[in-house]
């Protein structure tokens, strides 16, 4: 799995510092909330905007790459994010932070959606070990965004922000020099492929699953800094340790469950496990030792369901890989985009205990839909070859219907 052509890496090493991004505000909220006079929900609008303007513009991202190629999609998203986040760190108003964090949600849309496809079409290997090498990337960036977002918050918040800007740079000319011209795709994706693709009950199912999971995952990724109450270095430890969790179940962990278990039956339980663990941590919400470790703890289910969810929505319908991957995108980040802003508010005029009361609630939702959508996910764990006939008999149907 590891003896990759030098493009999966440049494009998996510039994958690393996207996913920074996420993780790379979280010890900042606080100390952006004091600096600049502003509520947890104000701060949180940060993780909204960003996944709100992502969650749209992965309905774009099989559109334009389709018409411009993959490298040039690539290269336009890591463009992006390098301006909305060097104009974040210069601004003056929590306002102004928001709407470049809306930048740099589009940024990442097209790099992230256009990134998997690539190196899952690059890689060597299976489908399943291109998707583990996807997360590990993944799983690096989550989990080294906290701790350099922690030690350059140290300094000033503004540095986070500026560091983003800095480590882009170098993976655009990584990715330019290291990734070859990519060819056009045969067939331009239109806007209605991602909707079509929804019809597949299997694949909506999977979305919605990936929805309100994420709804409990950015509760606690957005709203938990605000009851820590800590120095931004020691949060940023923390989400670091979650970080580290998050990688080792998602690359090493992930696949072990699923092969002795079956891929839905070791998502239901890890899903079961995610919500028990946010119900810890809104009955003992006051005691950061227990908000502290339930992070970590979190990590290790977020990295399992990572891991399988993405696996399984590259195979969950007959359809081209960029296309499911841009409708399940669209379906996960628009609709968790509520769950920073709705904790802030929630833990503001209610207490701070509700926003993961909510955030177990959705996720035990998730479980349950996931389970409802099983009949439609059968095949998941088929081998490869069949799945991928499938596919490409349904790009067949497809092409032939558009002549």
């Amino acid at each position: 799995m590891w003896r990759q052509p030098k493009a999966v890496w440049a494009v998996a090493f510039a994958s690393v510092v996207a996913f920074m991004g996420i993780g790379l505000v979280d010890p900042i909220l606080k100390p952006i909330a004091d600096n600049l006079n502003a509520s947890p929900s104000q701060v949180s609008l940060l993780f909204t905007s960003y996944m709100a303007v992502m969650g749209v513009a992965m309905l774009i991202t099989g559109v334009v790459s389709s018409r411009i190629g993959p490298k040039r999609t690539l290269l336009l998203g890591l463009v992006i994010i390098i301006a909305g986040a060097g104009l974040a760190g210069m601004s003056e108003t929590v306002g102004e932070i928001v709407g470049w964090r809306a930048l740099w949600g589009l940024g990442n849309a097209l790099f992230i959606a256009t990134a998997l496809a690539t190196i899952v079409s690059s890689a060597r290997g299976s489908v399943a070990q291109a998707i583990i090498l996807y997360e590990a990337a993944l799983g690096l960036g989550i989990a080294v965004g906290p701790l350099v977002g922690g030690i350059l918050g140290s300094i000033s918040w503004r540095g986070p922000f500026f560091g983003v800007s800095a480590l882009m740079t170098v993976a655009v000319i990584v990715t330019a020099l290291l990734l070859p011209a990519t060819p056009r795709a045969e067939r331009a994706t239109t806007l209605a492929d991602p909707f079509r693709a929804l019809r597949h009950r299997g694949l909506l199912g999977v979305a919605v699953t990936a929805l309100l999971y994420n709804f409990g995952f950015f509760t606690l990724l957005a709203f938990t800094p605000f009851p820590l109450d800590m120095s931004a270095q020691g949060i940023g430890l923390i989400f670091f340790g979650w970080g580290i969790a998050l990688a080792f179940t998602s690359v090493v962990v992930a696949p072990r469950l699923q092969h002795r278990f079956g891929t839905l039956r070791t998502l239901v339980i890890n899903l079961l496990l995610m919500t028990a663990t946010l119900a810890a941590m809104a009955v003992w919400t006051d005691s950061k030792a227990v908000l502290g470790g339930c992070v970590v703890v979190a990590g290790l289910f977020i990295g399992v369901n990572n891991t399988l969810i993405t696996e399984t929505v590259m195979k969950a319908a007959p359809i081209e890989r960029g296309v499911a991957s841009a409708a399940y995108s669209f379906v996960r980040f628009g609709g968790a985009a509520l769950a920073p802003w709705l904790a802030g508010l929630l833990g503001e005029h209610i207490n701070a205990h509700v926003p993961f009361w909510v955030g177990a609630a959705a996720v035990l939702a998730s479980a349950g839909v996931l389970f409802a959508t099983r009949p439609h996910l059968a095949h998941i764990d088929d081998d490869e070859p069949a799945l991928d006939e499938l596919t490409d008999q349904a790009r067949a149907v497809t092409v032939g219907s558009d002549s």
